[in-house]
């Protein structure tokens, strides 16, 4: 089976995303595509199981979610 995750995160301008992006798509490898349009962060995960979709994607939105506090106070 074949699964996929299409996600969309806004930031507050387009600086925030390309930073967030920077330090998470290192780790996009072939299972998650990650892009920049305007001020959001747009991102397909695709897997071969749900569960491993669910796991794919847990681990993307905390890196996201710690980036995005990093650049927050900064």
């Amino acid at each position: 089976m074949k699964v996929e995750c299409s996600l969309e995160i806004e930031f507050d301008n387009s600086s925030a995303v390309k930073k967030v992006i920077d330090s998470v798509s290192v780790d996009d490898f072939d299972f998650v595509k990650s892009e920049i349009i305007g001020k959001k962060l747009v991102a397909t995960i695709k897997s071969n199981s749900v569960s491993s979709l669910i796991n794919t994607l847990d681990d993307y939105l905390a890196c996201v979610n710690i980036a995005g506090k990093i650049v927050d106070k900064n």
